[in-house]
């Protein structure tokens, strides 16, 4: 079984868990892990959830994986019953327990509960330290990062270049571009780490962030021939799109593409950059690219939780049971925010249509029907927290800041850069993401 779950086939797993005749705590867990590991995490839960119902304790290893798998999905509810499980049943907490369950609050957005399980640890290792500073770092909260990597050097705990990947990357998000050089000047010589892919991805973003294009060039010129990974050429990409820089942009692809043709992510944001700039025979020709090298687009992807059960949602999705209230509400909501001075950002589309199209298209991306369920499925006020598989796109922030005010909700996003937390026609990434 461990096997099969290494080799990315728990399908294989699974046929011999299910015909073995014995199981003990080793057998599920195993399972689990299988499960969790290879994406299938919502039938993790369920399987750590019949385990208890055959009246299995489960272990740390246990524990570990379904935390971690409540921690990808934001499933908060189910977090907060095995923290609970935890403490009622006596469970004796071991450090990497507890690490778990700070990465999972972090990831659910609460950081007052990770920061409560984390001031309570009778002591904390490097793994711990850095759980914590990742998740103050990923929701943006530079000043909180900075102060608990000091607080860590004060006891006595050195920093690693984790440490400082997510210092560089909270200085990243706040443009705090002399500060990131200081600290990363700080690593070399007070630390004596050697950087890292990442953390010269970390000095890419920061500049690139900040529309320093050029540095940024010259640094992943300097450094490329050492990283043949194309990290740092996808980082410059990301900056590209971001700033409309379409000959920087093309150049940061090809070489991504050259290292990886088979990187979905190269293609998409080229052809970002060239439907802003109303290139349309260039997305076309990213397209065809794509179709001749068989690169499929991973598809936009939205969960929320509700009731303690992980909905999900596909861009245009028809097919969740209560569609039709879902996009009644999507209609209604459409209506207010252009009544309240929104403006459909088009650009985003990457077809060749008429904007009342592009403007359809827009308003059924995953993130929107996730929230959109979130708010005929909870009372008035209730806060919202979704998980999005990719970037949010300018749109989508803009729209979900109008349905903040005008609903009265705080709105959680995650999606694979950082936390944006929506509040009253407000975002805490200040439009800087």
């Amino acid at each position: 079984m461990s096997l099969y779950g290494r080799c990315e086939a728990p399908g294989q797993a699974w046929k011999i868990f299910v015909d073995m005749g014995s199981k003990d705590v080793i057998t599920w867990t195993v399972m689990c892990v299988a499960y969790a590991q290879n994406g299938f995490r919502k039938e993790a839960l369920q399987l750590f959830q019949e385990m208890q119902l055959e009246g299995r304790r489960p272990t740390s290893a246990t524990l570990v994986a379904v935390l971690d798998t409540c921690a990808h999905l934001a499933a908060l509810q189910k977090g907060r019953q095995i923290h609970s499980h935890i403490i009622e049943n006596r469970f004796r907490m071991e450090m990497v327990v507890e690490t778990a369950l700070i990465n999972m609050y972090g990831k659910c957005g609460k950081m007052a509960e990770a920061m409560s399980v984390f001031e309570k640890m009778a002591k904390r290792d490097i793994l711990v330290w850095n759980s914590m500073l990742g998740a103050y770092a990923q929701h943006g909260y530079y000043d909180e990062t900075l102060q608990l990597f000091n607080q860590m050097q004060l006891d006595g705990v050195k920093a690693d270049a984790v440490s400082f990947v997510s210092v560089l990357s909270a200085l990243s998000h706040s443009g705090s571009v002399t500060d990131g050089y200081q600290y990363f000047v700080a690593m070399l010589q007070d630390f004596s780490i050697t950087p890292t892919p990442e953390l010269y991805g970390c000095v890419v973003d920061l500049l690139g962030r900040a529309g320093r294009i050029q540095e940024a060039v010259d640094i992943v010129l300097k450094l490329s021939g050492c990283l043949p990974d194309g990290i740092l050429w996808m980082t410059l990409l990301g900056a590209c799109r971001t700033h409309n820089k379409t000959d920087q942009a093309k150049a940061a692809a090809e070489q991504v593409l050259e290292r990886d043709p088979s990187h979905s992510g190269a293609y998409v944001v080229l052809s970002n950059v060239y439907a802003a700039a109303g290139d349309w025979d260039g997305v076309n020709r990213m397209r065809k690219l794509m179709r001749s090298r068989g690169v499929k687009k991973e598809p936009g992807r939205s969960s929320i939780e509700i009731l303690n059960r992980v909905h999900e949602f596909l861009e245009g999705d028809r097919s969740h049971p209560r569609r039709h209230p879902i996009y009644a509400e999507l209609d209604v909501l459409n209506s207010e925010m252009r009544a309240a001075g929104y403006i459909p950002d088009t650009k985003m589309i990457l077809h060749d249509v008429e904007d009342e199209r592009k403007e359809d298209m827009l308003f059924y991306h995953s993130e929107r029907l996730a929230i959109a369920f979130g708010l005929i499925s909870t009372p008035p006020g209730t806060p919202l927290r979704v998980i999005k598989n990719l970037r949010v796109c300018s749109d989508c922030h803009t729209a979900t800041k109008y349905i903040s005010k005008l609903r009265g909700r705080e709105i959680l996003v995650r999606d694979t850069h950082r936390f944006h937390n929506f509040k009253d026609g407000r975002c805490s990434c200040k439009d800087y993401w």
